[in-house]
């Protein structure tokens, strides 16, 4: 457990092709990394809001949300509800967050709405005991390139990959890295590639082997050693509101999770010790 004067480290999970399990790992992620002793922040970035559902905020228990935070009228610690999960809250959204981007348009740093609002929390993090501030924010960001994404990248330290193992699944990873280049040449010059995680793998099939093996030979050592599993348990978590480690602990999707989990925070330290 980290304590006072921990950096908070802010992570998006983006890809801009749709279903390739975002969401999922942004909420499960989540829980592993609360599972493990950190204390989590899941930012639900998408007008959907499945991940605030998933995690088990129906619609009606939003009365603060991203689009609120977005807009300066309240503060990540202040919309952010606590899940089922200890050490886990999320700041919930839902369709308000469509008209974002018309209503911030003629508002120069617009871009920048989450990043301001994501430093006001690490300036707490610096400050609170580790029991009482986050160590992690993860973004779940929606499978476009509007301004919630790159709101989304100009406030994080760091980009997590989710690709699907089905064909298809490198279309589009070359335009999310030309993606990255461009918001470090503009919005965020610190912004790397944390990692890239594969996800819906199903180890009896040539095609997902193919799929793994072309990925690691694309991006090489940022690929996560932990791969997500094609599980039904894990598909249908979402539907009770509950993530896979609170629904069924035991399953090949669960463990998958936590290791991930464990690969991260090392990979961190790494980056920290770097």
């Amino acid at each position: 457990m980290t304590g006072p004067g921990s950096k908070l480290r802010t992570l998006a999970i983006a890809n801009q092709k749709g279903g390739v399990g975002k969401t999922t790992t942004a909420i499960n992620l989540g829980t592993a990394l609360a599972a493990i002793g950190e204390r989590v922040l899941v930012i639900d970035l998408d007008p959907q809001g499945n991940a605030s559902t998933g995690l088990g905020v129906p619609p009606e228990a939003r009365d603060r949300t991203m689009y609120d935070a977005l807009v300066g009228a309240v503060s990540l610690a202040e919309a952010a509800v606590q899940t089922a999960i200890p050490g886990l809250c999320v700041v919930p959204a839902n369709s308000d967050l469509v008209g974002l981007e018309a209503d911030l348009s003629g508002d120069a740093s617009r871009a920048y709405k989450l990043r301001d609002a994501v430093a006001v929390l690490a300036a707490q993090a610096e400050t609170r005991p580790a029991d009482q501030s986050f160590r992690y924010v993860l973004i779940d960001c929606p499978p476009s390139l509007n301004i919630l994404t790159l709101n989304a990248l100009a406030a994080a330290d760091a980009v997590l990959v989710p690709v699907q193992c089905e064909f298809f699944a490198l279309e589009g990873i070359s335009q999310l890295k030309d993606t990255i280049e461009q918001i470090r040449a503009t919005l965020n010059p610190s912004l790397e590639i944390q990692g890239v995680v594969l996800t819906m793998h199903d180890a009896r099939t040539t095609l997902s082997r193919e799929v793994a093996q072309e990925v690691r030979g694309f991006f090489g050592s940022k690929v996560y050693e932990s791969v997500i599993p094609r599980n039904t348990r894990v598909a249908e978590a979402p539907s009770h509101g509950k993530p896979i480690l609170l629904y069924d602990y035991d399953c090949a999707g669960s463990q998958a999770y936590i290791r991930l989990a464990t690969e991260i925070i090392e990979r961190e330290r790494q980056t920290k010790a770097a």
